[in-house]
């Protein structure tokens, strides 16, 4: 199995090059063939390539998933006092920043939701995603948290 950060460098590599290529999925979006008035969810990885870059000019609305660790804070950081991308793109994203992987039992988590507050203000969920088992496993099993344990609590914070 070839791992998925070679296979997103394949993509790059091979289409990289291409001056029209950030431009792709907002064009396909846009299109007749995707004619829809539901919301598209796009999940990226976190690195910024030309995939992550055709989404984010796809977008309307940013969401930057932030687990409640200290080493994620260094990300966000970078994002701010005005966002990278708004200055890159020229262009203006509604944007929130959740926080993922919250174990309450932790003064950590609560110290990394207070730090994002005060760097986000309002941009920041009140609803924090809480670290369970069941959210650890169901990729394991290749299904999401609403197939694999809809009763569980990651489910009922994904649900909020």
């Amino acid at each position: 199995m070839i791992p998925a950060s070679l296979e997103l460098s394949k993509i790059e590599a091979l289409h990289g090059g291409d001056s029209a290529i950030s431009r792709r999925l907002k064009e396909g979006i846009e299109s007749d063939l995707v004619a829809t008035k539901s919301p598209i969810l796009i999940d990226c990885c976190p690195m910024l390539g030309v995939l992550a870059l055709n989404a984010l000019i796809a977008a309307d609305r940013v969401l930057l998933p932030v687990a409640a660790d200290f080493l994620s804070l260094e990300a966000p950081a970078s994002w701010t006092p005005r966002w990278v991308l708004e200055m890159r793109l020229k262009k203006q994203f509604l944007r929130r920043v959740v926080v993922t992987r919250f174990d309450a039992r932790r003064r950590l988590s609560y110290g990394i939701y207070q730090e994002l507050r005060a760097r986000f203000g309002e941009s920041l969920c009140r609803t924090v995603i809480t670290e369970s088992v069941s959210l650890a496993e169901s990729p394991m099993h290749g299904k999401d948290i609403f197939a694999y344990a809809p009763t569980s609590q990651g489910a009922a914070d994904y649900e909020h």
